[in-house]
């Protein structure tokens, strides 16, 4: 298991109710950490209409969430 902090924000954040979390996850990428996220808050985006960021910096899906990172996931927001 792997500890992180989440972050999530705009329609995300609404979503799960918090702006982010202490999280534990058995996933081997963010793929998966998103993906187990997604199934407990019941987010509507998958992950191919998100941007995940690591420690202030954009990220691959495919990369190794590490313990103790702050990952973001950021949805499309719009604007005028």
């Amino acid at each position: 298991m792997t500890g992180v902090q989440v972050l999530y924000f705009a329609s995300l954040r609404q979503a799960a109710g918090v702006e982010g979390e202490a999280v534990q996850t058995a996933a081997s990428d963010l793929a998966g950490l998103y993906a187990e996220l997604r199934t407990r808050h019941g987010f509507a985006w998958d992950s191919a209409h998100l941007r995940v960021a690591v420690d202030g910096a954009f990220a691959r899906w495919e990369d190794a969430p590490a313990e103790g990172a702050q990952i973001a996931f950021i949805p499309p927001v719009s604007g005028g």
